[in-house]
């Protein structure tokens, strides 16, 4: 039964859009890291518009970073930018089922993996050199356990050339829960920030 299940057929309309800033797709790849695989075109579109949609607020997709950055613009010009996204092939639409889902290529995920790593890191910064939130820290590290692999060391290598010995208290906590690589990696990165400081201080 399920082999003649008809796909939902879609039409890619970037309209009189003919470039994105890289400001825009960058905003628009965050929104789609919060669906890839499991929303498709419309809903990315209402993350980006900062819809109330009952499924966008259900699966709080209204926490995401790009929530309602282009609320300025009609959800038109905001759905001509996500095609013109999937037409330069930063994403690409891939069918489960019957549903056309939004997925990363890897252009686009070469892109968001750096945006992503920088807002890790901007909030590992905030949490240990502004905050003493002991819950706020277990709640961070519960979150970086759950990540991509590869945005998680790309963090590690920007906490490392930082080398600001304030990240050194949340590194130690985060290193005695995680997998063994990334633990070993996280050892690394404190060595390097004391070596260099010790260093600095000769």
């Amino acid at each position: 039964m399920s082999r003649n299940q008809k796909r939902f057929p879609y039409t890619l309309d970037s309209g009189k859009i003919r470039k994105l800033s890289d400001e825009e797709l960058r905003v628009i790849l965050r929104a789609a890291d919060e669906i890839i695989a499991t929303g498709g075109r419309s809903m990315l579109t209402k993350i980006l518009k900062g819809s109330k949609d009952k499924k966008i607020l259900e699966y709080q997709l209204d926490k995401s970073p790009a929530y309602g950055a282009f609320s300025e613009l009609s959800a038109e010009e905001v759905s001509n930018r996500v095609d013109w996204a999937i037409e330069h092939d930063y994403l690409a639409i891939e069918y489960s089922k019957k549903l056309p889902l939004i997925v990363f290529t890897p252009a686009g995920w070469e892109i968001e993996k750096e945006t992503y790593t920088n807002e890790l890191f901007e909030n590992f910064r905030e949490i240990m050199c502004e905050i003493s939130d002991l819950e706020r820290r277990k709640a961070f590290i519960e979150i970086l356990k759950t990540r991509n692999r590869q945005v998680i060391l790309l963090l590690l290598d920007k906490i490392a050339e930082n080398g600001s010995e304030c990240f050194i208290p949340l590194l130690e906590e985060w290193k005695i829960v995680e997998v063994k690589k990334v633990s070993g990696k996280i050892g690394g990165v404190i060595n390097r920030i004391q070596g260099k400081n010790e260093q600095e201080q000769e």
